[in-house]
């Protein structure tokens, strides 16, 4: 139905226009998906021909003069400087051209251009100039991306400058993933050029950070005597600073005295000389030294074991994540070997090849990289040693007993890593299979264990400066594959097998009193587990027992005595390799995963 409607026009005549008739209540809702983009198209259509235009951006730079009309609103929109400039108060909100010194004309180019295509384009040349200008004028977006961009570009030789730039500048994320980078790969980092003209303030903020990834304190010390060196008149000043921020009680005693006889600027630093010797003078009485706090994130890695067949697996867990990583298979399948870690390297010793169609014990050693996330063999050790205990004093390993077959060790050798090779010491009084093995203050203790016909809770001690075995007190129950470890010049005995059951009883041993006294118990009874401290807690891993294997993981803390069920491992099994070091390079985690 239509309806008629009457419209007057200026030239005095009348028009009579039809109209539909609406029924109903329907309504229209259309939207174009690309009115935005087009519509920025058609505003930077306008700029390049300089129409509707409402402001001159005049940039003066290096002495010469380069104008750029554009559109208030645009800029405004992308630009948190530049809505404040044409909304609030200041006298550029109402003026037609804004003058800006000290500014690329490029790259004001470059930021202008972006507000109307949301897009830009940099190179390695230009991305400093351009992310300095997207900070200045507040323009989010095109920071983001070139700092992304820089994040991608870090490497050992620019890191320091490109973190230093964008802390200059205020631009927080980049400034913190430099230092990320710097942290995980110091070594590398400090034997560049930046490094070493970074001012005495800059080497001591670095490496004061107890976020530095290294394998060895040993890495931050020759860090600050290579800086040192680079100019030794100028700087050999600030030597004393340094040390008092290099942790010096986990240097190994080996290498301070190392250091003392052959380094030629402690030689003309003679105050530094003398601080060291007294360090040393400590370490040598074998007696409790003040803690020393440990760099970076520590992991706890855990290689082989046995679960129905010996396993070549390599994984850590990450306390503080709670998340376990997946690392490089060892070179062969081991279960009941030892591990520990010199230098930062996590070494795997002896242990058994246990599978359907091969027991053969070994006498092989490998070491792993964390940093490279390899695995590369080293001496092997002069017997196979099955069952074995492992523990380290002052940089040496100490392979402590095992068994080959059917004979029981009681003999003991040491491999020193500077010349991959192993050398027999003192045998311990009696043979030990099974036992747990640890060092505490320079001294080595050896804790329970099997001899081949007893179950043992007898315990004896190796002093390396006497190739001396001294009995101890012991402990008030026998065990046999238990886990030990030493604490706060305390040595903890958990859990292992008393020849008729799996034990979840924990003792401690008293270094200075020579005494054993009782813990709170684990939730469960285990023996054959790994057992390790990580930053003043102990973890207890896997094993066995009369239900089977064990995947549980239980963590105990020594102030308020009591433990707790943390995590699962990625599969039950027993009779591992576990110790504790720096967290792993991200890329060579991604590679091993990828393959």
């Amino acid at each position: 139905m239509l309806c008629s409607r009457k419209k007057k026009v200026d030239f005095n005549h009348t028009i009579t226009i039809a109209v539909p008739s609406m029924k109903g209540h329907g309504y229209l809702d259309y939207t174009i998906e690309n009115h935005s983009s087009k519509a920025f198209e058609r505003m930077d259509e306008l700029r390049r021909n300089n129409q509707l235009c409402d402001v001159l951006i005049k940039v003066i730079y290096n002495g010469q003069e380069k104008d750029f009309p554009a559109h208030k609103i645009v800029l405004a929109s992308c630009s948190s400087f530049f809505r404040a400039m044409f909304t609030s108060n200041f006298r550029e909100c109402y003026a037609k051209e804004v003058t800006i010194k000290d500014m690329c004309p490029l790259v004001m180019q470059r930021l202008i251009e972006f507000a109307y295509t949301s897009r830009i384009t940099v190179g390695e040349k230009c991305v400093l100039h351009v992310l300095m200008g997207a900070m200045r004028y507040q323009m989010e977006d095109v920071a983001q991306a070139c700092s992304d961009f820089l994040a991608k570009q870090l490497d050992p030789s620019n890191v320091i400058g490109i973190s230093n730039f964008a802390e200059q500048i205020g631009c927080t994320e980049l400034h913190k993933k430099g230092r990320e980078y710097i942290n995980m790969h110091f070594s590398e980092v400090t034997k560049e050029e930046e490094f070493l003209n970074l001012t005495h303030c800059g080497i001591l903020d670095l490496v004061r950070q107890e976020s530095l990834n290294v394998l060895c304190e040993t890495e931050v010390y020759n860090a600050c005597l290579r800086w040192v060196q680079w100019d030794l008149n100028n700087r050999e000043q600030y030597l004393t600073i340094l040390l008092n921020a290099v942790h010096l009680y986990a240097l190994p005693p080996k290498f301070l005295a190392v250091q003392l006889k052959q380094c030629p600027i402690l030689n003309k630093k003679n105050s530094c000389r003398i601080f060291l010797s007294k360090i040393f003078q400590e370490m040598s009485l074998h007696k409790p030294l003040p803690p020393t706090k440990v760099r970076g994130n520590q992991l706890i890695y855990v290689a082989g074991g046995y679960l129905n067949n010996s396993l070549s697996s390599m994984d850590a867990y990450n306390p503080q994540t709670g998340e376990w990583i997946k690392l490089a298979n060892m070179l062969e399948p081991r279960s009941g070997l030892g591990a520990c870690i010199v230098f930062g390297l996590f070494y795997t010793v002896g242990g058994r090849n246990h599978s359907s169609t091969e027991n053969t014990d070994s006498n092989s050693l490998a070491c792993f990289n964390p940093i490279t996330n390899q695995w590369t063999s080293r001496a092997p050790m002069n017997v196979a040693r099955n069952r074995v205990g492992v523990a380290v004093i002052d940089g040496a390993i100490y392979a402590v007993g095992g068994s080959c077959g059917s004979e029981h060790h009681k003999n003991v050798e040491r491999y020193d890593p500077e010349v991959n090779q192993w050398t027999a010491v003192a045998s311990m009084n009696v043979a030990r299979i099974g036992a747990g093995i640890t060092s505490c203050c320079g001294l080595l203790y050896a804790v329970g264990g099997f001899d081949g016909d007893n179950r043992l809770n007898t315990v004896e001690c190796y002093h390396p400066d006497e190739n001396h075995w001294h009995p101890r007190a012991p402990m008030q129950t026998i065990r046999s594959g238990a886990g030990v470890v030493s604490l706060d010049n305390y040595i903890y005995a958990v859990g292992g097998y008393d020849g008729t059951n799996q034990l979840s009883s924990v003792e401690r041993y008293n270094t200075d009193g020579d005494y054993w006294e009782p813990l709170a118990p684990m939730k469960h009874k285990r023996s054959a587990h790994g057992l390790a401290h990580h930053q003043g807690k102990i973890y207890a891993l896997g094993g066995f027992n009369a239900d089977g294997f064990l995947s549980s993981v239980e963590c105990y803390c020594p102030e308020s005595n009591e433990w707790i069920e943390v995590t699962e491992m990625p599969a039950g099994c027993s009779g591992m390799g576990v110790a504790v070091t720096m967290e792993p390079c991200p890329n060579s985690v991604e590679d091993c995963e990828e393959s």
